[in-house]
């Protein structure tokens, strides 16, 4: 009689929980809405409200700011509860109601205003709803469940991108500046999928069951893990040449593109990002995230000297569907990345920190870009070209940060 063989080993599980599918489905809704406005802000700001860059940097600096610092908060927050779902929802609920104030605007101080009480409610559903998806998989699919929130958010940005160019398109057609009217029309366009994402969150997102953090206080730099402090180095520096995206809106209209064509490349850029997010996310739990991340970073740093360099708008159109590939490489690879060097109980507060870190590098960054391109007071600045030579230049700087180690 002869031993019986042993069990193959078991295949890990590639099935996404259910909370990975609502929060994705959720980010879905949410991207439909804001992405109908924000790549449009700018040009309200600009077209309309006859604002210079410099101030549109500051808008973005500081909003962008105001919710990556209360992410930091939320974060270790959701870590002192053992909760994450209502902090959640609570952000995403906050940015639904106030979405609509933009109809009203009238000129940019309420402009801010609307845009700082949205970036506090993803300030507070960032940091949660992230720790809430690393919570609810295995290491192993941490990739793969980020790659595809990343995919569903992206794609709800384009199907936004797509319903406001057929707004614009039947409001204004090929006009080169935007209308007020027209921004008006998709602000009320936008309420419905908002409160839609955060009735499901509401009623599908599932918390996990874990105690408490025990820690009492701020975790501290000098506890965070070597690599995971060269990472957090390298991605300050990153963010202070990556300033808002709002300025290759801007680059790309004084290059010529309408409204229409603007759109039309926001939506092409989403295309790429969503279809790359997901294959890219599981190749990053194959191959390594560093790679990925430093790979994204290179790419990032010639786009950005093509956008510097850009001529003629199918220039400028085609340098911006290939950011989608920088954002698809960095974006969810980045937070699979960070759960990969911290403790289940660490999770939220460094999620926060993560992101408390960037937002404390925009608003320089952007301030920055502002200035180099139409400078202040007296001096005139560098033109259109130089935000985006400083990004290149800060890219490569960060990548050397990154590998050094």
């Amino acid at each position: 009689m002869t031993d019986s063989a042993p069990p193959p080993p078991a295949v890990p599980s590639t099935k996404l929980p259910r909370n990975v599918w609502v929060a994705t489905l959720a980010s879905f809704l949410t991207d439909i809405s804001s992405e109908m406005l924000v790549n449009v802000l700018p040009l309200f700001l600009a077209n309309v409200l006859g604002v210079s860059t410099a101030v549109i940097g500051l808008i973005e600096g500081l909003a962008e700011t105001t919710s990556s610092l209360l992410k930091g908060w939320s974060g270790w927050f959701s870590d002192r509860l053992g909760q994450r779902k209502w902090l959640a929802v609570g952000g995403y609920g906050l940015s639904a109601v106030v979405k609509p104030l933009w109809y009203f605007a009238t000129g940019w101080g309420m402009v801010l205003a609307v845009r700082f009480a949205d970036r506090v409610g993803k300030g507070l559903r960032t940091a949660p709803r992230d720790a809430l998806i690393a919570d609810s998989v295995e290491p192993h699919q941490r990739g793969r469940a980020f790659g595809l929130h990343r995919a569903g958010d992206t794609a709800g940005a384009m199907v936004g991108l797509i319903l406001a160019l057929g707004v614009v398109w039947a409001s204004q057609s090929e006009a080169l500046a935007l209308s007020r009217d027209t921004f008006q029309k998709l602000v009320l366009l936008s309420i419905v999928p908002a409160f839609a994402a955060v009735a499901l969150l509401a009623w599908g997102l599932q918390e996990v069951k874990r105690p408490p953090s025990a820690a009492t206080g701020w975790l501290k730099w000098r506890g965070l893990r070597p690599q995971l402090q060269r990472f957090l180095a390298a991605v300050a520096l990153f963010t202070l040449g990556n300033s808002s995206d709002g300025f290759l809106v801007l680059r790309a209209q004084e290059r010529g593109l309408s409204v229409v064509g603007v759109l039309g490349m926001l939506i092409t850029f989403n295309l790429v990002y969503a279809t790359l997010s997901g294959p890219l996310g599981i190749l990053s739990d194959r191959i390594g995230r560093k790679r990925l991340i430093v790979a994204g970073w290179l790419i990032y740093s010639v786009l950005y000297m093509a956008f510097a360099m850009g001529q003629t708008t199918w220039h400028i159109w085609l340098t911006y569907a290939l950011y989608g590939v920088y954002y698809a490489a960095f974006e969810g690879t980045a937070k699979a990345h960070i759960a990969d060097l911290v403790t289940a109980e660490e999770r939220g507060t460094v999620y926060g920190y993560y992101n408390a870190l960037i937002g404390l590098m925009a608003l320089p960054g952007s301030l920055l870009a502002g200035v180099l391109w139409q400078g202040v007071g007296a001096w005139a600045g560098w033109g259109p070209a130089a935000p985006f030579w400083a990004g290149a230049v800060l890219s490569l700087a960060a990548v050397g940060v990154l590998v050094s180690g």
